[in-house]
């Protein structure tokens, strides 16, 4: 119960309750506007990457556009916060070690941070910059050895930005293995391998996905 003051002897009664805030918005939980702003975020981003031309370019999942937003939603799935599944959106914006084609380019990195804000765009970039051949086996180490392809530079990036790249490589890659059968048989084996050295980066939804996606029968 809102307090009352008093005023000549009476109680002053609590003024009617209008449903909106002092600034005009309507009484919506805070988590709910989040989620709105985080929703219209991505519906920005996706404009932007249409825009570049990711619907029109050919992936192992099919357009990169579509591989990209069923990244995003499967993180979504998993509970990532709103920077992570912006990031997985985004993830290919710069190209990655394994799919050379670029949407923008990494010397202009202020262009999609002021799209998706400098957190998802840090994990983004970070994605990108992968050497994985020299990054994966030291991933789940305690110095975590990471070296930037586009640098060379070696860096040891904190625990909590580790975890964040391998949720995503995962969504990454589960997403390719379930819409493409033919690559699940090739590399399954060896991303099953890869994310059981990586479990304790993983979140326990990402995990049972890949015990039930990589290990599922091809079809």
């Amino acid at each position: 119960m809102t307090s009352s003051f008093r005023q000549k002897g009476r109680l002053s009664p609590d003024p009617p309750q209008t449903g909106r805030q002092p600034d005009g918005r309507t009484g919506r939980p805070a988590g709910a506007r989040r989620q709105a702003a985080a929703s219209g975020q991505q519906a920005i981003a996706a404009r932007l990457l249409a825009s570049r031309g990711a619907s029109g370019i050919p992936h192992p999942g099919g357009t990169l556009l579509a591989h990209l937003e069923r990244v995003s939603a499967l993180l979504g799935q998993w509970g990532a916060r709103p920077p992570v599944r912006l990031a997985g959106l985004c993830h290919a914006y710069y190209g990655t070690d394994g799919f050379p084609v670029m949407l923008g380019e990494p010397a202009s990195r202020n262009e999609l941070a002021a799209v998706i804000g400098e957190e998802a765009e840090r994990l983004v970039y970070f994605y990108a910059s992968c050497d994985r051949h020299f990054s994966y086996p030291h991933l789940p180490e305690p110095a975590g050895a990471f070296r930037d392809r586009f640098t060379g530079t070696v860096l040891s990036p904190p625990q909590a930005m580790r975890r964040d790249f391998a949720e995503l490589t995962a969504a990454n890659e589960l997403d390719i293995a379930t819409v493409n059968p033919e690559l699940r048989a090739q590399y399954g084996p060896a991303l099953l391998r890869l994310f059981t050295s990586w479990r304790n980066l993983l979140s326990d939804p990402a995990w049972h996905a890949v015990q039930t996606t990589i290990t599922s029968p091809v079809t």
